[in-house]
């Protein structure tokens, strides 16, 4: 069995406290790995060694960033079915789902890597003779990222690859559940001989590690990903240091389908944009909003559609559905369920466990006083609501406290364009899925999805400072 330590200052070492803790694999139960957890100790040295490594690495060139961000996409390129097996065991990810995670990253890689040449500045006309008058974008220092459990892989290596190609040195928590995928992350990384503390990675308990980041003058800005509970939590501490950060949070996200839909393919990326990942995945299409014309013949295909979808090992090519991350998250699906059946939904598929498996679970006739109509599940669940007309599932849709992605299958381009500019979401999806991501595109999601944008310029926006210079040529004339 394998023992993972901590990735501080360029070097592989043991915690400083010597807490080891078991990694699950939570399709089997049984210790997949064991993993060195940092102590505060341990995250003042990352810190420290991130602050030192700053000053060069915020100087350097741009084509010499590129070059490691390049070869760092090469390195990762002939390693994808070793992490994409880690995936599995750690994640319990899909066969299909782990191969699309970690390739994702090389061209997550690529694209950083263009960008390390497009951070702009521009110059702007003055009010005064002889004044030249520019924009700068300067490196932050450190940043810290906290990454979540879903796409452990994918995320982190989001928020690591576009900081390094904006010239900061980063520390990076990986969530407690999936804390190998991060420290693969550094492995890329030394293997394509980015500088010793550019990059530290620091597996250890949330609460403690991230309030100590949050919290730290030398950590000028935090990037996270995962729930809106703790998003907010980790907001507030931002603002109270005054310190920059961006928040990708939780989601309810609508597709909805008009009246006249492909149904048959209108179920196909429903199903998918739902179930991948067993619906663990913050911008999956939990609430179908079906236009009445359409409704009950696509109940039944949809239905039908989900019985097909094969439940089991995620080392097999066939699953679809694997296991959650732990029994705990069952748990909750089964409450969003039986709280819906008790108020008059229809169960249509599943609504069982086995351990960490839940089965794909369909409920019909979803209505607002139930707990699953506003309540993120993170799982296997998906409630199909009724709308009579467009405007009222545009209504439906807006219904939610989350905005990060939605969708809308029509051939109506004039109801779909008017549709998609009224919808309140980060991102709206016509006649696709809300299951969407490429690298270089402004990721993020409004009301309680969160705030700020992940990918190309808008990371590196995101993660500059922009500065104002000044040339005065010739003289100024001071009136005393």
């Amino acid at each position: 069995m394998k023992e993972y330590k901590l990735f501080i200052g360029g070097e592989w070492v043991p915690s400083i406290a010597g807490v080891i803790d078991d990694n699950i694999d939570p399709a089997t139960g049984k210790v997949f790995a064991r993993v060195h957890q940092a102590g505060l100790d341990d995250l003042e040295k990352a810190v420290a060694a991130a602050h030192l490594a700053s000053k060069d690495w915020g100087n350097t060139l741009a084509n010499q960033r590129e070059a490691i961000l390049i070869k760092a996409a090469d390195v990762l390129a002939a390693r994808i079915p070793e992490i994409a097996e880690v995936l599995r065991y750690e994640s319990g990810s899909t066969f299909g789902k782990s191969m699309f995670e970690a390739s994702f990253c090389v061209n997550l890689l690529r694209s950083a890597a263009g960008e390390c040449r497009r951070i702009f500045g521009e110059t702007m006309p003055s009010d005064s003779p002889g004044l030249f008058s520019m924009s700068v974008r300067r490196p932050l220092g450190v940043i810290a990222g906290i990454a979540p459990y879903n796409f452990p892989f994918l995320l982190a290596f989001k928020k690591v690859a576009m900081a390094l190609a904006s010239g900061n040195a980063f520390v990076l928590k990986p969530s407690c559940h999936t804390p190998v995928a991060g420290l693969m992350i550094a492995e890329v990384m030394e293997a394509a001989g980015l500088p010793k503390g550019v990059l530290n990675v620091v597996p250890g308990p949330g609460g403690k590690l991230g309030d100590a980041l949050i919290s730290d003058p030398r950590i000028k800005m935090v990037t996270f990903t995962g729930s809106t509970e703790v998003g907010r939590i980790i907001g507030q501490a931002a603002a109270k240091h005054f310190k920059k950060c961006t928040l990708e949070m939780g989601g309810k996200s609508p597709m909805i389908v008009l009246k006249d839909a492909d149904i048959a393919y209108a179920v196909d990326a429903a199903c998918f944009g739902v179930f991948l990942h067993q619906g663990q995945v913050c911008m999956v299409n939990s609430r179908l909003i079906i236009e009445e014309p359409v409704f009950d013949a696509f109940c039944r295909a949809f239905s039908a559609k989900v019985k097909t979808l094969k439940m089991g090992d995620p080392h097999h090519p066939h699953t679809v559905i694997g296991p959650l991350i732990n029994q705990a998250q069952c748990a909750v699906v089964q409450k969003h369920v039986d709280d819906a059946v008790a108020k008059g939904a229809s169960l249509l598929n599943g609504g069982k466990s086995e351990g960490a498996f839940y089965e794909a679970t369909v409920l019909a006739g979803v209505t607002r006083d139930m707990v699953v109509y506003r309540d993120e599940t993170f799982g296997p669940l998906v409630s199909i609501i009724r709308a009579k007309d467009s405007e009222e599932a545009l209504e439906i849709a807006n219904d939610s406290n989350y905005g990060l992605s939605a969708a809308v299958i029509t051939n109506d381009l004039q109801k779909a364009m008017d549709l998609s500019l009224r919808l309140e979401s980060g991102a709206v999806h016509l006649n696709n899925c809300t299951i969407y991501d490429e690298p270089h595109v402004p990721f993020g999601g409004v009301k309680e999805s969160g705030m700020g944008r992940e990918g190309g310029r808008w990371s590196m926006e995101e993660m500059t400072e922009i500065k104002w210079i000044t040339i005065q040529m010739g003289q100024r004339h001071f009136p005393f």
